[in-house]
């Protein structure tokens, strides 16, 4: 009996424990039922008794943003001179919300009308004939009558409704007569006029209605009414001004043209509104996003029913970064006027039928600053601003690259330094080869590198061209039988100095010029190749060549950007330094520190050897300077299409100053050049003179003045140019 006590008292214990449990399960559950009940509850009461409150409170206050203009940054000279400014002007605005009704948007345009006087003059055939249709309906709907859309749709068949209504108002607008259209005249016509203007933006973007000549009474009068019209609003709008004729300044879009269709998918992803001012060329185009600023940002409380109860400025916006440029505008407008009275000049002469146009370029060959781009064209005796084509357009060079020919020669082994050549008359594969000033070989004469380049022979730069190709020694009558890969050797070298690829200019679309055919069925104009009658170079590839050979052998990028501030806070003074742009070297070229300054050497003999081309024009200057210059006998290929293929020449001319301590490089390009008139190969060489004394004085005006002294520095100066070419006008 005693054994079964323990079994018993187990039992029970575990029967308690078990009761204990279910007891504090049964409560737990009992009070999850409760909360349940509870939240069910509430969601119910929020849902069905409160709901419709909630939902009208979240409908009052929606915060609809809305973006507002900002002005564009400035643009000045490497001298603080304004060359690109903004133009502040009153501005009536509209901001379409997007429950916005039509017959809202016309009692606004209405109430504007008599408000302000709106000009007619952008209102086209189109908009009279949809606003006539807008303005009376039922006339509108008698144009094409029920049976004969009846017979449309017919035509048309079943799910072409969108075709359907487009010929239906095709054919509403081609009935409109004169007599209808008469209507729309005087106020009406204002009234159109404004609502154009309303319509053409897009929702929360703001739409200017009047920008220009908008009178203070105006300004004043839609102010004061602002609360009866909803969505306008008086501002301030920022037009572009040019204060400086040079064409790579570049410009922007109107607020009529807004975003190019072929960049708005580009901007509008960047928070950018369909009309915002976009830079459309040149260093506008390039710097767009520094320019540009930051946008203010106003949101918007709106009802229920989309109307505006309340505005909160959530961003005040920043205007653009002020860019300053490596151009000096002085030197830019001495430089120009050389360029011009020598175009015109030659141009004038006998037989300058071809000749339209002249470059010049010239850089720090050191840091790559472009100092001043020069680009005229002539077209009936007008002067245009073409700057952009020296880094779009190419020509043949002459014999200015053949420092780089001589220095190709040494990399390839072809000649030492020093070495020479007898200069004579070479007779290969069926032809004559010579030096200009030795056609008849009468002038015979050994020729040194230096020599080669002074006196620019063209037969010491086919030897180098032979040997490049494997040939080792001449003799008449041979076969030119150069390697295949000679072409591409030599373009190989010329590469190196910036010839024949971009050179890294900090502005859009530049080109590299056009390769000449490698038809190894013509290996002899690898000849023509290496006195630069082959392949072509722009005006900027030539400024880049010179200023490698002109600082030892690196090439560096040429860049129009010197530097980037925050706005002026006054328009006095220049904002803060964010950054300052330092010279990029892309290469330097395979050659020896001697090498280069043989090549140095030959390109000052050009301007102070007996024999030197450029001797007359370079000899007296106070200033030692280097160069080459070049003469390319081509054919024409300008504008004219009457004489594509004629025989031309054109003319070149490259160098740099001081010579033992380089600070400025320069090319010169006068392509189509008359051949029938004495004195025409001396006009490239007359500009680099001209040009080079200019960059010297303008220097000694600036350091006498103090204008580089950090004080003046600092300060914002007038343009120099009187010139002002506003928004909308000039290219």
């Amino acid at each position: 009996m005693r054994s079964n006590e323990p079994s018993r008292k187990l039992k029970e214990h575990k029967a308690k424990q078990q009761s204990t449990i279910n007891f504090r399960m049964n409560v737990i559950f009992f009070f999850i039922f409760l909360i349940f009940s509870t939240l069910i509850f509430r969601l119910g009461y929020l849902q069905i008794v409160k709901g419709e409150y909630y939902v009208s409170m979240v409908e009052s206050t929606e915060e609809v943003p809305v973006n507002t203009s900002v002005p564009r940054g400035r643009i000045y000279d490497r001298n603080g001179r304004v060359l690109v400014d903004n133009d502040p002007q009153n501005a009536i605005t509209y901001t379409k919300l997007q429950s916005t009704k039509q017959s809202e948007m016309l009692d606004i345009a209405e109430q504007l009308a008599e408000l302000i006087e709106q000009p007619t003059k952008k209102v086209t055939l189109r908009d009279k004939q949809d606003f006539w249709i807008l303005r009376n309906p039922d006339e509108a709907m008698k144009k094409v009558p029920e049976k004969e859309r009846e017979k449309i749709r017919a035509k048309l068949g079943e799910g072409s409704e969108k075709e359907f209504t487009k010929q239906v108002d095709d054919l509403t607008r081609e009935r409109i007569t004169e007599d209808d259209l008469k209507s729309l005249e005087g106020h009406e016509l204002e009234v159109l006029a404004i609502y154009r203007e309303m319509v053409s933006g897009y929702n929360l973007s703001p739409q200017i209605i009047k920008s220009e000549n908008v009178t203070d009474a105006e300004f004043a009068r839609v102010s004061e009414r602002l609360s009866e019209l909803p969505g306008v609003n008086t501002t301030t709008d920022w037009k572009r001004v040019k204060l400086s004729p040079l064409a790579i300044l570049g410009r922007t879009t109107t607020p009529e043209r807004g975003i190019p269709n072929d960049q708005l998918n580009h901007f509008l992803a960047r928070d950018y509104s369909r009309n915002d001012r976009v830079g459309d060329s040149f260093v506008e185009a390039q710097y767009e996003e520094l320019l540009q600023g930051k946008k203010s940002v106003v949101k918007n409380v709106t009802d229920k029913s989309g109307k505006v109860v309340d505005t909160e400025t959530v961003y005040a916006g920043e205007p653009g970064k002020d860019l300053v440029l490596t151009i000096d505008s002085e030197l830019e407008d001495r430089l120009g006027k050389i360029v011009e009275n020598e175009l015109r000049k030659q141009k004038s002469r006998y037989g300058s039928h071809l000749l339209d146009r002249t470059f010049l370029v010239m850089m720090n060959p050191q840091t790559g600053e472009l100092l001043s781009v020069i680009g005229r064209q002539i077209d009936n005796g007008k002067m245009e601003d073409i700057s952009y084509g020296a880094y779009t357009m190419a020509y043949e060079a002459g014999s200015t690259i053949k420092g780089a020919t001589v220095l190709g020669g040494y990399q390839e082994g072809a000649f030492n330094v020093g070495e020479g050549v007898m200069d004579q008359p070479l007779y290969i594969g069926g032809q004559k080869r010579t030096s200009l000033a030795n056609t008849n070989g009468y002038n015979n004469r050994w020729m040194t590198d230096i020599n080669a380049l002074e006196s620019s022979s063209n037969v010491y730069m086919f030897y180098v061209a032979m040997r490049i190709g494997g040939i080792p020694n001449y003799y008449p009558r041979m076969p030119f039988n150069v390697s295949d890969d000679t072409y591409q050797k030599m373009r190989n070298i010329y590469h190196q100095f910036g010839l024949g690829v971009k050179t890294g200019i900090d502005l859009p679309n530049e080109q590299v010029g056009v390769k000449g055919s490698d038809n190894l069925q013509e290996k002899g104009k690898v000849m023509d190749f290496a006195i630069g009658q082959y392949d072509t170079y722009t005006p900027m590839q030539l400024a880049q060549y010179v200023s490698t050979i002109a600082n030892n052998g690196y090439r560096v990028k040429p860049h129009i950007l010197k530097e980037v501030r925050q706005p002026s806070p006054d328009g006095k003074i220049f904002g803060d330094l964010l950054e300052q742009r330092t010279p990029q070297v892309i290469n330097r070229i395979n050659n020896s520190s001697q090498e280069i300054a043989q090549v140095q050497a030959g390109f000052r003999a050009v301007y102070a050897g007996a024999r030197g081309t450029a001797r007359s024009f370079f000899a007296d200057a106070k200033y030692q300077a280097a160069g080459k210059t070049g003469t390319a006998e081509t054919q024409y290929f300008g504008v004219n299409e009457n004489y594509r293929g004629a025989y031309t020449l054109n003319l070149t001319h490259v160098g740099f100053a001081p010579y033992d301590n380089p600070e400025v490089a320069y090319a010169v390009v006068m392509p189509y050049m008359t051949t029938s008139t004495f004195g025409y190969d001396q006009a490239a060489s007359d500009i680099a003179r001209k040009a080079v004394d200019a960059y010297f004085e303008v220097k000694a005006k600036h350091n006498k003045a103090g204008d580089f002294t950090p004080d003046t520095i600092k300060k914002i100066q007038p343009a120099w140019s009187e010139e002002v070419i506003r928004e909308g006008e000039g290219k």
